[in-house]
Formats: structure tokens, sequence, C-alpha cells
């Protein structure tokens, strides 16, 4: 065989294989974490239909993060569709030095939640349900008071609801017509 026809076909090989390559390392960005998989159960006439309800929340810890509810027949099911919803409905959250620019209170059904942002060195102090929402967020410093329902799903309903509603210090300085550095020092800005 020619040396130019060897150098193709090796040149061939080296695509192949680098084409399996990149099929097999599927590159991630986002960092997922199951909050609670519950056995839900469905009674017909027969008996219980049994499955398994996942919630899971994706987030790539900068400002993106998702929220994912799925039932499956199989735990890992539950799992992977969960998880593709998450991926799906992701939201941007504001985050200025580490925490939340502004406190806030949101209420979903019967879920009260309370978001204070903190000092740096503070950490998340919340519950089990909401740090995993918050630490996906990229959120490194902010207090969780969880004042109603202790329902994991109602709370993490509540925490994504907080997030939408968390706006970034330039939107309230553009509202009130004032600059930005008077927004967080109270002081005038001499007119010259």
């Amino acid at each position: 065989m020619p040396r130019d026809l060897q150098k193709e076909d090796e040149n061939k090989e080296f695509k192949r294989r680098d084409r399996n390559i990149e099929t097999t390392e599927p590159e991630t960005e986002f960092v997922e974490e199951v909050v609670e998989v519950r056995r839900v159960a469905k009674v017909v006439k027969g008996g219980k239909n049994l499955s398994f309800r996942a919630i899971v929340v994706v987030g790539n810890k900068n400002g993106k993060v998702g929220l994912g509810v799925a039932s499956g027949r199989e735990v890992v099911d539950a799992i992977r569709k969960a998880s593709n919803l998450a991926k799906r409905t992701m939201v941007d959250v504001n985050v200025v030095n580490d925490t939340i620019p502004h406190m806030i209170e949101v209420k979903f059904d019967s879920a009260r939640l309370l978001l204070k942002p903190a000092a740096p060195g503070t950490g998340i102090i919340a519950s089990n349900t909401a740090r995993p929402a918050l630490e996906l967020a990229g959120i490194k410093n902010v207090l969780c008071k969880s004042l109603g329902s202790n329902t994991p799903l109602s709370i993490l309903r509540a925490v994504f609801k907080a997030f939408d509603e968390i706006k970034p210090p330039e939107y309230y300085a553009k509202l009130r017509g004032i600059p930005l550095r008077q927004l967080f020092h109270g002081e005038e800005v001499a007119k010259s």
C-alpha cells in the first residue's frame, strides 16, 4: 500500500477516535442536586400504582439555576426526567457581592420565605431544602427563614419566586431616578 493512502487511513482512524471521545464525554457546566425522592401511589381499580417523584435543582453556581419535578416508575427515571426539566426551566438570579441585593419576603401557597442579604463570611444560613437552590445559584452569603409550610416543593417554589422578584440595584436606581451611589450611600450628589 502506498504511503499516501496509509497516512489517509491513519488520519481517518484518528478522526474516528476523536469523534468517539467527544460523544463519550459530554461537557456539562451545570451541577445537579437531588433534593427529594418520594414514593407516591395512585389508587386504581386493581390496587395501587406505585411511582417515584424526584425534585432536582440544577445550576452553574454563577447566577443560573433551575428546578425540576418529575415522576417515574423507577427512581433513576424520575431523577433523569426532573433533571432535564430543570435544565429547560432555568432562571437568572441577581447576585451582588456573593449575596442578594435586597431583603425579600415571598409567599407561595402556604410557604412563606424570608431572604436577607448577609455580610461576607456568613455563609448560607438556610434549611436543607432551600440550601441547594441558593448554593447552585452562586449565592455564598444569605439568611433564609421559612415561616410557613415546611413542604420541600413549596419551599423551593417560594425560593424560585424570590429569585424572579429580586431585581438588581440599577433597576431601583432607575425607578427612583437617582444615581446608584445615592441609592447605596444615601448621600446627595452635589450638582455642579
